[in-house]
């Protein structure tokens, strides 16, 4: 049975990755919405975090995984800003942070009230206040919502970022959340700490969702799904010995990630759900290096991810 096609409730989970992150699961949306049985954009559920977050609001906003390619690949699509532009940006390496912690209440609230703020999220406030503006991601948003700036899609779809004040995950789309654009509240997921400044939005400031979880996946829990796909760029389950030391640190960061998506993983799976999640293997870890801000790699990642993607599926599926 073709999962999607008899009214099973299906989620879809995009990951952070940064720009051959992104490039990656693109390579991959069209093998997966192939498994699914229908438009990836109708899925029950997206949740989207940092470059997930791009994704997901591509796809709920009506492109297609052929024209997420295409635009990839600089083809079509003239009314947007090209895929090449969003490195103007943000560059290959961060400018200079300015000289200050990136939240110093943050780290008030941590000393007040220790277990309010996630580890993850308190090691983000020591890092200097990035530099980086998205202004070519905001284009890209605003140039597909221009009939409506407040547009958010009907379906669920939940753009994950963290208060840098309180160090909090916060879940854009998700009932009780603050009501913000869809253009602000991805831009407030790809925030990167110490690599972008963050997104201020009325009051608060927000970074980049991945600093909690790099998927988010749990946020899925109890939500009466039957299917779960998840598209995790920065997790690895199978990785490679390479020689180079900055090369093994990224591994195993990618095997620290791994661990967190699998504790998620279960977590949604004791609901009910069937999760099926795919990380970078092999031929993909050649492709994207260790910086995975480096457009440079892109047309490469995403044409490998094309061909490992549909084989990591029908694995899963044989499994």
């Amino acid at each position: 049975m073709v999962s999607g096609m008899s009214g099973e409730r299906v989620g879809l989970v995009l990951g952070g990755g940064g720009i051959l992150g992104a490039a990656w699961m693109i390579g991959g949306l069209a093998a997966l919405e192939d498994r699914i049985g229908r438009p990836l954009g109708e899925c029950d559920v997206i949740v989207g975090t940092s470059a997930g977050s791009i994704v997901a609001a591509a796809l709920r906003l009506g492109l297609t995984p052929a024209q997420l390619v295409a635009h990839q690949l600089g083809e079509g699509e003239d009314h947007l800003p090209g895929a090449h532009e969003f490195q103007h940006d943000s560059g290959r390496l961060p400018p200079p942070p300015r000289v200050r912690f990136g939240s110093a209440r943050m780290l008030a609230t941590a000393a007040l009230a220790p277990h309010s703020v996630h580890p993850r999220a308190l090691a983000s406030a020591f890092v200097p206040q990035g530099r980086a503006q998205h202004h070519t991601l905001r284009r890209y948003l605003e140039t597909m919502v221009s009939h409506d700036p407040h547009h958010w899609p009907e379906r669920d779809t939940w753009i994950v970022g963290v208060d840098y004040e309180r160090g909090r995950r916060v879940v854009f789309g998700r009932p009780g959340s603050p009501q913000v654009p869809l253009p602000d509240a991805v831009v407030a997921s790809c925030s990167i700490p110490g690599w972008h400044s963050p997104a201020v939005i009325g009051d608060r400031r927000y970074v980049d969702g991945g600093v909690r979880s790099v998927v988010s996946l749990d946020l899925l829990q109890g939500q009466r799904l039957d299917e779960v796909y998840v598209l995790a760029p920065m997790a690895s389950y199978s990785t490679d010995r390479p020689i180079r030391p900055s090369w093994r640190v990224e591994r195993a960061l990618r095997q620290v990630f791994a661990a967190q998506v699998s504790l998620e993983r279960r977590k949604v799976e004791r609901s009910g759900a069937r999760v099926t999640v795919i990380t970078p293997g092999h031929d993909d870890l050649r492709a994207l290096g260790i910086n995975l801000m480096d457009g440079r790699r892109r047309h490469d990642v995403l044409r490998t991810a094309q061909a490992t993607v549909p084989a990591a599926l029908a694995g899963a599926g044989a499994r």
